[in-house]
């Protein structure tokens, strides 16, 4: 008969426009802030007509987390400095969230430990650097350990330094790799083959290519670059695309037995979990909502929960037209006259989209939600949308009664190509 470990959450990290650990990130989304500003890490203009602010993490130095050897060994050709800046944000994030999980690596059988970090697009500004040096200058000035930016190096070098020698895997899914490697890795504790697990995702995209790649499909807001404040506005009826954010968000998972043992706190409990793919189209979401709605039921089936055990879902809403409207829809489809006593909210108004890393950071918020029993606003909610009418938390966070508190929170994402994840998380009982 096959192992069913109960899987629960005994750490944290978030870093984003925001913040760079997770209470700071949550305080400032309760409060309504919004980490939206004028684009700093290029110029712009030089990129016309791209939109001209994002999300960014500003003030990050990754050697306040992070102090790796440097120099080059011979013929090896190890720099970290070189490393893409979305492994900085991961190796700070696993740190961070290791730190709040009070948990020494040392004393781990490295095989029962694995890490799941996720990046929907991996080292994209060191491949856009090292195609400017080898176009430009030459091969010889072709640099970095990931010089080709490939996107799994970011749990390699997480499982290097902290020796997690169990899984280990980055999954590629667009906007939704982040929550799929956090499902993964609650599967690989559900069936007994890890007893932790560092799991999550990063993003560094704000890059000349990626944002005029994703502004070409007419998904990002190019609108507001003089308000970038009211830029991203999930759900209201004058939403015009998404704002580029970057970061990351990693969770560290352990089997309750491997938690309980070492006496660690237990902020909840990872209950559920699925994921499917429309097959509809490359970036539309399904009209109907049928994936998104499978999904969901998917992830409470998994977690033996009915539909009208939640109470609170951080939704992907991204701020465009299709993705709110049939996001809605499938919560419709899938809750039926439940979905109207919902708390439902969007972070992405307040710190864009972190593509690959979204997953990961919206997870953190909804163990958040559990503990402290609040739940953030969508801010730039003005205008109502017949197509979106649900209850979206406008503009003021949201605190559960005592008499009513919230058991069940979820998260999930979309991905271009279809692909779809939603957690289920629920209050912690021994």
């Amino acid at each position: 008969m096959m192992e069913s470990h109960k899987v629960v959450v005994t750490g944290l990290s978030a870093i984003t426009s925001l913040g760079h650990d997770a209470d700071t990130v949550f305080e400032e989304l309760l409060a309504g802030k919004c980490g939206i500003g004028k684009l700093t890490l290029f110029d712009p203009n030089d990129y016309k007509p791209v939109p001209q602010i994002a999300s960014e993490v500003r003030d990050f130095d990754v050697s306040n987390f992070w102090k790796p050897p440097e120099g080059r060994e011979e013929g090896v050709g190890f720099v970290a400095s070189e490393y893409d800046r979305y492994i900085h944000f991961a190796m700070a994030a696993a740190t961070t969230c290791l730190k709040d999980g009070g948990l020494d690596t040392t004393t781990l059988n490295p095989y029962r430990f694995g890490c799941n970090i996720a990046s929907g697009a991996g080292g994209i500004g060191k491949l856009e650097s090292n195609c400017r040096a080898l176009f430009y200058e030459g091969e010889d000035k072709v640099t970095g350990p990931d010089a080709l930016g490939v996107s799994n190096t970011a749990s390699q070098v997480v499982a290097m330094e902290f020796g997690a020698g169990g899984p280990n895997a980055n999954y590629v899914s667009a906007c939704a790799s982040g929550t799929h490697a956090i499902g993964e890795a609650f599967r690989s504790i559900k069936l007994g083959q890890a007893d932790v697990m560092l799991a999550g995702g990063t993003e560094a995209c704000i890059t000349p290519l990626t944002i005029s790649g994703f502004n070409s499909m007419r998904a990002m807001c190019n609108t507001a670059n003089d308000d970038p404040q009211k830029a991203s506005r999930p759900f209201d009826a004058n939403r015009a695309g998404f704002v580029m954010g970057e970061g990351a968000g990693v969770l560290l998972l352990e089997s309750e037995e491997h938690a309980k043992a070492r006496g660690a706190r237990i902020y909840c409990e990872l209950a559920g979990y699925a994921a499917n793919c429309d097959a509809f189209h490359i970036t539309a979401p399904h009209p109907e909502g049928e994936g998104m709605s499978a999904c969901l039921l998917g992830a409470l089936n998994s977690a033996n929960l009915k539909p009208e055990s939640v109470g609170y879902i951080n939704a992907h809403g991204t701020s465009t037209p299709l993705n709110d409207k049939f996001e809605t829809l499938a919560y419709r489809v899938a809750f039926g006259d439940h979905a109207d006593k919902i708390k439902v909210s969007s972070t992405k108004g307040a710190i864009g989209h972190l593509l690959g890393a979204a997953g990961g950071v919206e997870a953190t918020v909804c163990v958040k939600a559990l503990q402290q029993q609040e739940v953030p606003p969508t801010i730039n909610y003005e205008t109502p949308d017949p197509d979106c009418d649900l209850d979206y938390v406008p503009n003021e966070k949201f605190v559960f009664e005592e008499s009513s508190p919230l058991e069940v929170a979820m998260s999930d994402n979309l991905g271009f190509g279809g692909h779809n994840a939603a957690l289920v998380f629920k209050r912690y009982v021994e």
